[in-house]
């Protein structure tokens, strides 16, 4: 009876293990994969921290965006899972969420969207600006003037990691898209620096740089300079939690 037992507890011991490995295989990253299409280049881009999944596609020659959506995520039995904050092709596909089967073979993402994708995690380090932040409010000749969108539909989202950028305007109950842009971000000696890959709003913009003073306060990432259209900006952005 008690080998019995010991031998139970290891079939569970063995199996927790093996799901845990299971569960726990992506690693925190941004991934890409290209996209040969129509004679065209499709860029794949995959933000994925502990629990948030952004996919972004667009073309760099001549620049175009296509498409972005991403929400909060689980992991179980090869698959992620999932639920939309926001989907710049609601309108068309209605989806609120999704479900992509996914392998791990020596540090390459393979995923099926659609048809399977073999996604290269970048080895670009980690920042000190890293994370998830949403707007917060500007700073003004009078002052502070803050918004607290945590709880509200309607957000402005800034996800960095290792040295790639994306702002997402959206509004999680009607799913409506607002607008994205993206690229690669430097950040030192409080001087923070975007360089633009793509963006929703006009595709002209692609290849700009913006240049920024920014300093980090508790919770808060204060940066000052000037937005894509030129015009001055202080803005406040709060770290998500």
């Amino acid at each position: 009876m008690e080998q019995k037992n010991r031998t139970l507890i290891l079939g569970i011991f063995l199996y927790l293990s093996f799901f845990y490995a299971l569960t726990a295989q992506i690693r925190p990253n941004v991934y890409h994969y290209k996209e040969k299409n129509n004679g065209e280049t499709l860029v794949h881009e995959l933000k994925i921290d502990s629990d948030y999944f952004v996919h972004s596609i667009y073309k760099e020659s001549p620049a175009e965006f296509i498409r972005t959506y991403g929400g909060y995520y689980t992991l179980s039995d090869n698959r992620i899972n999932i639920e939309f904050e926001f989907n710049s092709d609601f309108g068309n596909d209605h989806k609120r969420s999704l479900i992509i089967p996914f392998q791990i073979q020596k540090n390459i993402l393979i995923m099926d969207i659609g048809s399977k994708m073999a996604f290269k995690p970048t080895a670009r380090d980690p920042g000190v600006l890293d994370g998830k932040w949403l707007f917060g409010g500007r700073v003004t000749d009078q002052g502070e003037e803050r918004v607290d969108n945590s709880d509200k539909p309607r957000k402005t989202l800034k996800f960095l990691l290792r040295g790639y950028f994306q702002w997402i305007a959206y509004n999680t109950e009607t799913m409506e898209f607002f607008g994205t842009g993206g690229g690669t971000y430097e950040a030192a000696n409080g001087k923070y620096t975007e360089s633009i890959r793509y963006f929703s709003r006009d595709n002209s913009r692609v290849g700009a740089s913006l240049t920024f003073n920014f300093e980090l306060k508790n919770n808060d990432w204060y940066q000052d300079g000037k937005s894509s259209k030129g015009d001055p900006i202080h803005e406040i952005w709060t770290r998500r939690k």
